[in-house]
């Protein structure tokens, strides 16, 4: 097996290079001590006085007076095209948790082409932080602790099936599959929401203000997905 680019026992901090919420990126920059960028992500971290450890890419957008102002070893060029930064960045990660910015906003090209590298990499714990909204892939089982009411909507990326308690519409019995059966805007009913699902199929996306809930949740997860080979 391929060693990681990068390796922590911390959770990380990934920038990509599209619009970021400001007050979640300047809230994980302080909270996050490893940051990591995907190409000209790394222009972003410069611009908050942050040197990334890490620049990894096909490196198509860096900035050139971006790259001139970070040690070359620090940059890791994959040139290859059949896979998007975030891929690259994902599977050379190693790390409890990755929270990834820069990858949601503004094109929609762009955030769909992420979605479903969450899945391909069922293997790592990602958080995906728009400017309203967080995007996860469900471990087997995960526990939730939200205010009742809280918007839950779950979007699969193959068939899958789930079971749920503290949902106004339970999953259980129900068959997901992309184009065929969604979970959109269902809510909770209790303060601890409990999901499990029987592929690394299903994301969940959650208002971008129970990002501490969701993190707290894939931490304290206790099984995890295998990689895919």
């Amino acid at each position: 097996m391929n060693r990681s680019i990068v390796q922590s026992s911390e959770p990380i901090l990934l920038v990509g290079g599209g619009t970021s919420n400001p007050d979640v990126l300047n809230a994980l920059l302080a909270d996050c001590r490893r940051h990591v960028a995907a190409d000209s992500g790394a222009d972003t971290l410069l611009r908050h006085g942050i040197t990334p450890e890490a620049v990894i890419g096909d490196l198509d957008s860096l900035p050139d007076e971006a790259r001139a102002q970070i040690p070359p070893e620090r940059i890791h060029h994959i040139p290859e095209q059949d896979s998007t930064d975030f891929d690259k960045c994902l599977r050379n990660i190693a790390a409890p948790l990755i929270y990834g910015t820069g990858f949601l906003d503004p094109r929609i090209d762009h955030q769909l082409a992420g979605l479903p590298v969450l899945a391909r990499r069922a293997e790592k714990r990602c958080i995906l932080i728009g400017q309203s909204d967080i995007i996860a892939l469900a471990p087997p089982r995960l526990g939730l602790a939200l205010p009742p009411r809280t918007r839950v909507s779950l979007f699969p990326m193959g068939d899958v099936r789930g079971d749920s308690t503290g949902l106004r519409w339970p999953l259980s019995g129900l068959d997901f599959a992309p184009g065929l059966r969604v979970g959109t805007s269902n809510e909770t009913n209790a303060e601890c929401l409990e999901l499990s699902f029987d592929a690394p199929l299903m994301l969940v996306i959650l208002p971008v203000e129970q990002l501490p809930a969701l993190a707290q949740g894939l931490l304290s997860a206790p099984e995890a997905w295998p990689a895919r080979a």
